[in-house]
């Protein structure tokens, strides 16, 4: 949980750096702006505060593009502060030129806790009322006619709604990004991706609710990498990592849109197959079987293979959940201990047969023909 919340830390920190790099550029760039209107209404003392300004962000922008924040936010607190002291004082408070100011609020309280921003917060807030007050004692120094001084004000409110309204979208994406992180890390599993086992249990419950209502089947695949622990005690556990990253992919490779894998732990897997009878579920487990057994994954110059038992079972009529995947998982057993590397059957609850022990399970090994036996020794061939 300490290392999550350091990533989302480092996670927020690293876009409110991306983010400042923006709104420099972009403070260049309405400078340059500035700069062309004061040479037009023949202001040459504001025309050249607009190049040093320009000037400014451009080495702030070059210390933030190498990492050295810190001179740089300094310097950008330099630029500002001045340029809004500076225009207030020339042209007056109905200039806008103070809204500047403003803009550094959202900027403050992003950048870390109470005691890191309570300091710039109060500087900005002596430094807004006391250019208010000083522009109400001394009035324009180099005031502007009345309509350029209009035309200033309206670009300078238009500059600040659209930092403003930047700013605040681009915290809105980033909160959007950081909950999809966060749902991810809630229903996946983090080595796999694949879903994780409280998602597929909440979607299993969701298709048992769904079958409720309607008619339909469910059906339940479980898998075990076979001989696991001789690949990690033998390649080393980055090899039994990159085994069930591979064979994560081959599994949702073999799924159909509507079906669910989930890792259910260790190196046992669970599938949820919506619409699937036991015949589709036993040549849908075929079928990983089959891709795992040719699935080739390359590690220090050499070559790793392994098989996969698989337990199918179908939700009954009446049945929990649990009941279905302990049948299934008492399957995988039967595979394990006739072999590996096949497919097992679980009995229907609905036949007229023991459902405990080894005695709910009808085994079908590799190159299934979907016929198989009961513990009565009779023939039930599947379509």
């Amino acid at each position: 949980m300490l290392l999550e919340k350091g990533s989302r830390r480092r996670s927020a920190h690293s876009a409110f750096w991306v983010m400042t790099r923006r709104v420099t550029l972009l403070a260049a760039c309405v400078d340059a702006a500035f700069l062309c209107f004061f040479l037009l209404v023949d202001s040459p003392l504001l025309a050249w505060l607009n190049v040093v300004s320009i000037a400014m962000y451009a080495v702030a922008y070059r210390l933030l593009s190498r990492r050295r924040n810190r001179p740089a936010v300094i310097l950008i607190w330099i630029e500002v502060l001045g340029h809004a002291l500076i225009g207030t004082l020339l042209t007056g408070w109905d200039a806008g030129f103070n809204y500047y100011l403003l803009m550094f609020i959202p900027a403050i309280m992003v950048s870390g806790g109470w005691r890191t921003v309570t300091p710039p917060l109060v500087l900005l807030f002596v430094s807004y009322v006391g250019l208010h007050e000083m522009s109400r004692v001394y009035g324009a120094l180099a005031p502007l006619s009345g309509a350029a001084l209009s035309v200033l004000y309206v670009f300078n409110v238009s500059i600040f709604f659209a930092m403003a309204s930047y700013t605040a979208r681009f915290y809105y994406a980033m909160v959007l990004k950081t909950e999809g992180k966060l749902r991810n890390l809630a229903i996946k599993d983090t080595l796999t991706g694949l879903s994780n086992r409280r998602h597929l249990m909440d979607l299993a419950q969701q298709e048992i609710e769904r079958l409720a209502s309607g008619d339909g089947e469910l059906a339940l695949v479980i898998a075990d990498i076979d001989d696991f622990k001789q690949i990690n005690d033998g390649w080393g556990h980055d090899a039994g990592d990159q085994v069930l990253i591979h064979g994560g992919a081959v599994f949702q490779n073999c799924c159909r849109a509507h079906d669910t894998v989930a890792r259910w732990g260790g190196e046992e897997f669970l599938f949820l197959l919506p619409d699937s009878d036991a015949a589709a579920a036993v040549e849908f487990a075929e079928r990983v079987r089959s891709a795992i057994g040719a699935m080739r994954i390359e590690h220090a110059g050499q070559q790793i293979t392994c098989s996969i038992s698989l337990g199918v079972a179908t939700l009954g009529p009446s049945e929990s959940l649990e009941d279905a995947i302990g049948r299934a998982d008492r399957a995988l057993y039967q595979s394990k201990t006739e072999g590996r590397d096949r497919v097992t059957v679980a009995v229907p609850v609905a036949h007229d047969v023991p459902v405990d022990g080894e005695d709910d399970v009808l085994v079908a090994g590799p190159g299934v023909d979907l016929s198989v036996v009961d513990r009565r020794g009779n023939d039930r061939r599947r379509a």
